[in-house]
C-alpha cells in the first residue's frame, strides 16, 4: 500500500478495475426492487465544466447509495444532438454539423470518464442517430392516424435574407441575429401535435392532488409553472355584432367579433376593442387606410410569442370601424393592438380600462374613455395613475351597470353570461393558455418530418417499411436557409402511392421531441422492431429525474403528453413518466470584465486576473496579469462560457484528482441550492481525503488483523453510529453536503479514538466510514477498502450493504452534562446514563469546577436540565 495519496494512480486502478468487471452494466432483475434515476441530457457543446460535474455527481451519489441498499439502478446517458447551435457552428466553421455533433460527444465523454461516474454506458442514445430518430418519425405518423398531429399554417418570424425561420430568441430588437434583416412574420404551413387535448389531464398531474397521477414527489415551484402555463381561465365568450361587409359583399365573420374574458363582472366598462393586426376587421379597414396599413406592417415585425409581447410597448391605430356592445347597444370603436394575438382566443379583447392594468395604460396613452364599474368600499378610484385594487375580482360590487349593479363577482358574472345567452350572443366558457406544439422547423439538423408532396396525391406519409428518412450529414450550411432545399438526392423521391415523381417534406423536428421520450429510449436501445419493449415497463415511469429549473415548462410538459400519447397509442401502460423531480442549483463562480468605448464586455477568465482582498478576505480589485490594468469585478456569476467564468473538471482533476473534484461540488452547498466555485474550499476537500488516507496506512494491520464485529456500547461506537445515523437520513433526503461533512466527522472521531478503542471497534469504524464517503469519493474508498481487507469479507465496495445503525451502541453507559457555576460554564461532568437527579447533583458538588470556581461558598441551589447540563447557583 502506497504510504502516499496519489490520486492520479488510485483512480486509474479503480476505474479500469471497473471497466474490467463491467460494474456499471445493469440488467432487468425481477429479484430486487427497481429503481430509475437519470439527469437531463446534456446537449453536447464540446465542453464540460464544474457545474456539469456537480450535476451529474448528485445522481451518482443517489445511484451509489441506493445500490448499496440492495436496489436494482438504472443510471444512463445521452446527448441532445440535435439542433441550432450545430448549425451556426457550421457556418462560422465551414464544418457539416453531423461531424461537429459527434466529434463534441466524443471530447464530453472523454471528460466525463475520468469522474468515474457509474453510467451503464451500453445503453448511451444520441439523438442525431437515425435508428433513434426513426422512432420519432414512426410515433408522428401514429399520432397523424390518430388526429394528435395535424397540418395547419402557422405565423413564424422569417429573416429575408437568410431565408429562414427564426426562433424568438435570435429575433433581437426586431431583427435578425446574425443578418440584421428586419424580421417579418410570415404564415407558412407546419405540423401540429394536439397537446391541448390533454390539457385538463396534465392540468391534474400538478395542480389537483386527489388525482390518480397527481405529481406529489415533484417541487411545488415547478407544479405551479407548469399550471400557469398550462393556464386554464373559466369565463365568457360573447360576441359584439356589427354589419361591417368584406368586398364580397358578406357580413366579415358573420357580423360578430367573438371575445373571451374571466372579467364579465366589468362588461359595462367597455369602452374599446383591441384586435390582432392579423384580424379580419384589421385586414378589411386596413385596405382603404395607408397609415393603419403601415402600423400593420409594422406589427409583423419581431417576435411572436405571448411573453414577447408582453414586454412590447402597448400601441395601436384605430380602425374607424364600431362593433355594437350587446348589452347597452352602444358603438364601441374598434382598434388594432399590437399586443393581442391572432393565435390566442379568436384574436379580439374588450377593453376595460379602468380595470384591466394594459387597458388602462393603453387607453391613457390614446385619451380613450375610462369607465368605472367595480367600487370597493374604503377605496378612492384616482383616473390618473393605476392601482392594484382595480383589477382585483375578489373585493368589491359592481357599480354604474345598470341592472348589475350591486353585485360581488360571481353573481355579476352569471347574471350577465345569462343576459348573454338570452340574446344568443354568448355562453360560458373555459379556456386555456396552453397553445397546440407546432413541431415543424425550416432547419437541416434536426428529424426530418416523414411526409411526400405529391403534385397528385398531395401530402403522403412514408410508408412505415421506409423508415427512417435519413438526413444527409455532409451537407454545410451557409446561412442562407435550409440545405435541404437544395440537396436533389434527398428531395426527389417517388409518390408512394402513385409513383409520380414528388419532393420530400424539408421540414425537421423541433428538437423538444427528442428529449421527449429519449429516457425511455434508454430502457430498450437495442430494440430494432419497436420504439420501446417490455424492458420499458420493467424501468419506468422513472423514480428520479433530475435536472435544471429552466427545464421545468416545456421539455417537461412535452415529455408528459408525449407519454400520454404513447400510453392512448397502447405503447406504455404508465400515464406520467416521472415520479419524482430534483432540481438542482447552479455552481457559480467569480467573473472579471473589461468593457471597451463602445460599451462591449471583455470577459476574463479567474487564471487571468490578479484579485486585490480587504481584511476581511473580501474582494475589492482586480488587475489583469497580462498589463496590470483594472479589470472590473463582475460579482458571482453562473459558470458560463459566455462570461469565461467556468472551471473545466480536466484542469482540477490533474491538481487534485476526481474524488476531490466530485466530493467538493457536494460539500459545496445544499444540493438544490446554488453554491460558490472555491479553489481554497477544493484544496480543503484534497486535504481531508489525504488524511484519510493517511489514516487508512495508520491502522491498516490493526484493521485487517480485527476479529468479530464489537457487540455493546463504547464511547467510540456511540459516536459513530450517531454520526451513521444522520448521514444516512442525510443520504434519504439529498442533502449530499451534509453527508460529506458528516463524514468529515467519523474522520475525525477515528482519528481522536483510535488509541483507545479495541481493533474490533477501530475496524468497524473505518468500514462504515468508507461505505458512507464512497459515492461522493469512489476511487479513493475504493481502494482503501481493498488495501484493509474488506472486500474479502464483504465484497466489492459497489455492491457492499448499506452498514446498518446498531441500536445497542446508541446505548451510553455514560452521559457528559455540561457544568455550569453561577450560570457560567466551567466545564463538563461524566455521570451514568441512569443517574437521578439526587446522584447529578453530587457530582457536580464534588467537581473540581465546583471547587475552584464555588469560591468557598455553599450551593443555594442545583438546576438540573435532563441530558444537557447541570447549573450550581452560590
Amino acid at each position: 500500500m502506497n504510504e502516499k495519496y496519489v490520486p492520479a494512480e488510485v483512480e486509474t486502478a479503480a476505474q479500469a478495475h471497473w471497466n474490467a468487471t463491467g460494474a456499471f452494466k445493469v440488467v432487468e432483475d425481477q429479484s430486487k426492487p427497481k429503481f430509475y434515476a437519470c439527469s437531463m441530457l446534456p446537449y453536447p457543446s464540446g465542453k464540460l465544466h464544474m457545474g456539469h460535474v456537480r450535476n451529474y455527481t448528485i445522481n451518482d451519489m443517489m445511484a451509489r447509495y441506493l445500490r448499496m441498499k440492495g436496489m436494482n439502478v438504472l443510471m444512463p446517458m445521452g446527448w441532445d444532438a440535435f439542433g441550432l447551435p450545430a448549425e451556426n457552428a457550421a457556418i462560422d466553421n465551414g464544418v457539416a454539423p453531423a461531424k461537429w455533433t459527434r466529434a463534441n460527444i466524443a471530447d464530453m465523454k472523454s471528460q466525463m470518464q475520468p469522474l468515474g461516474l457509474a453510467f451503464d454506458w451500453s445503453r448511451e442514445v444520441a439523438t442525431c442517430d437515425a435508428g433513434y430518430y426513426k422512432w420519432n418519425q414512426w410515433f408522428f405518423l401514429k399520432m397523424l392516424e390518430k388526429g394528435i398531429a395535424y397540418k395547419k399554417t402557422q405565423i413564424v418570424n422569417w429573416d429575408p435574407i437568410d431565408q429562414t425561420v427564426l426562433a424568438n430568441e435570435q429575433v433581437v430588437d426586431g431583427r435578425g441575429w446574425r443578418s440584421g434583416a428586419i424580421v417579418e412574420k410570415r404564415e407558412i404551413p407546419g405540423y401540429y401535435l394536439a397537446i391541448t387535448k390533454y390539457a385538463d389531464e396534465l392540468l391534474a398531474g400538478v395542480n389537483d392532488s386527489t388525482s390518480a397521477h397527481y405529481l406529489e414527489g415533484w417541487p411545488e415551484r415547478v407544479r405551479l409553472m407548469q399550471e400557469h402555463w398550462i393556464g386554464k381561465s373559466e369565463g365568457v365568450r360573447f360576441a359584439f355584432t356589427h354589419d361591417i361587409r368584406g368586398a364580397d359583399g358578406e357580413l366579415i365573420q358573420g357580423g360578430r367579433m367573438y371575445v373571451f374574458t374571466t372579467r364579465a363582472d366589468t362588461i359595462k366598462g367597455v369602452t374599446f376593442c383591441a384586435v390582432a393586426p392579423e384580424h379580419p376587421l384589421a385586414q378589411h379597414a386596413a385596405r382603404d387606410n395607408p397609415e393603419l396599413a403601415a402600423f400593420i406592417e409594422t406589427c409583423k415585425k419581431g417576435g411572436t410569442t405571448e411573453a414577447e409581447l408582453a414586454l412590447k410597448e402597448k400601441e395601436g391605430r384605430p380602425t374607424g370601424l364600431f362593433v355594437t356592445h350587446p348589452l347597452t347597444g352602444e358603438q364601441v370603436p374598434v382598434w388594432v393592438g399590437n399586443y393581442v394575438l391572432m393565435s390566442y382566443g379568436d384574436g379580439a379583447v374588450m377593453g376595460v380600462p379602468a380595470h384591466d392594468e394594459r387597458d388602462f395604460s393603453f387607453a391613457k396613452k390614446y385619451g380613450l374613455n375610462i369607465v368605472q364599474v367595480v367600487h370597493v368600499d374604503g377605496e378612492h378610484y384616482d383616473y390618473e395613475r393605476w392601482q392594484d385594487w382595480y383589477g382585483d375580482k375578489t373585493r368589491g360590487v359592481t357599480i354604474n351597470s345598470g341592472n348589475y349593479s350591486g353585485l360581488p363577482y360571481k353573481q355579476a358574472v352569471d347574471a350577465v353570461a345569462a343576459a348573454l345567452a338570452a340574446k344568443g350572443l354568448g355562453e360560458k366558457k373555459t379556456t386555456w393558455r396552453l397553445r397546440d406544439w407546432g413541431i415543424s422547423r425550416q432547419r437541416y439538423w434536426g428529424t426530418p418530418i416523414p411526409i411526400i408532396h405529391c403534385p397528385h396525391c398531395g401530402d403522403v406519409p412514408v410508408p412505415e417499411k421506409d423508415l427512417p428518412v435519413v438526413l444527409p450529414e455532409d451537407l454545410v450550411p451557409d446561412g442562407s436557409g435550409n440545405p435541404l432545399n437544395k440537396c436533389e438526392s434527398f428531395l426527389n423521391v417517388a409518390c408512394p402511392k402513385c409513383g409520380a415523381a414528388a419532393r420530400r417534406e424539408t421540414d425537421t423536428m423541433d428538437t423538444f421531441v427528442d428529449s421527449s421520450w429519449y429516457y425511455m429510449r434508454y430502457c430498450c436501445p437495442d430494440s430494432d422492431g419497436a420504439m420501446v419493449d417490455a424492458r420499458n415497463e420493467y424501468w419506468m415511469p422513472m423514480d428520479q429525474y433530475i435536472g435544471g429549473i429552466e427545464h421545468a415548462v416545456l421539455h417537461l410538459l412535452y415529455a408528459r403528453f408525449w407519454t400520454k400519447a404513447m400510453r392512448d397509442i397502447g405503447l406504455v401502460s404508465f400515464s406520467e413518466p416521472f415520479t419524482r423531480l430534483f432540481t438542482q442549483g447552479m455552481l457559480l463562480n467569480e467573473s472579471y470584465y473589461r468593457e471597451d468605448a463602445s460599451g462591449k464586455k471583455r470577459w476574463f477568465y479567474p487564471s487571468e486576473v490578479d484579485v486585490k482582498f480587504d481584511e476581511r478576505g473580501q474582494p475589492v480589485g482586480a488587475v489583469a496579469k497580462a498589463d496590470g490594468q483594472p479589470v472590473q469585478l463582475g460579482g458571482i456569476e453562473k459558470m458560463s462560457k459566455s462570461k469565461n467564468n467556468v472551471v473545466e473538471p480536466r484542469d482540477i482533476i490533474a491538481r487534485f484528482g476526481a474524488d476531490t473534484a466530485r466530493t467538493f461540488t457536494m460539500f459545496a452547498g445544499p444540493p438544490d441550492q446554488s453554491a460558490a466555485w472555491s479553489d481554497s474550499g477544493a484544496e480543503g476537500v484534497f486535504r481531508f481525503l489525504r488524511r484519510l488516507w493517511s489514516f487508512g496506512v495508520k491502522v491498516a494491520p490493526r484493521v485487517a488483523a480485527a476479529g468479530a464485529a464489537p457487540q455493546g456500547t463504547n464511547p467510540l461506537r456511540y459516536e459513530v453510529h450517531t454520526l451513521l445515523k444522520q448521514i444516512g437520513a442525510d443520504y434519504d433526503r439529498l442533502q449530499y453536503n451534509t453527508v460529506v461533512s458528516g463524514a468529515m466527522k467519523l474522520l475525525n472521531a477515528l482519528e481522536d479514538g483510535a488509541g483507545a478503542a479495541d481493533d474490533a471497534t477501530l475496524r468497524e469504524g473505518v468500514g462504515i466510514l468508507l461505505r458512507a464517503l464512497y459515492p461522493a469519493a469512489p476511487h479513493i474508498t475504493h481502494a482503501l477498502w481493498g488495501e484493509l481487507g474488506f472486500a474479502a469479507t464483504l465484497g466489492e465496495l459497489i455492491d457492499a450493504p448499506w452498514p446498518e445503525v446498531d441500536d445497542a451502541a446508541l446505548e451510553r453507559s455514560e452521559i457528559e452534562l455540561v457544568l455550569q457555576i453561577a450560570g457560567k460554564t466551567r466545564g463538563s461532568v461524566r455521570i451514568p446514563a441512569d443517574a437521578d437527579r439526587k446522584a447529578i447533583e453530587a457530582a457536580a458538588l464534588a467537581s473540581p469546577e465546583f471547587a475552584k470556581f464555588g469560591e468557598g461558598k455553599a450551593a443555594k441551589k442545583v438546576i438540573v436540565v435532563p441530558g444537557r447540563l447541570v447549573n450550581v447557583v452560590v
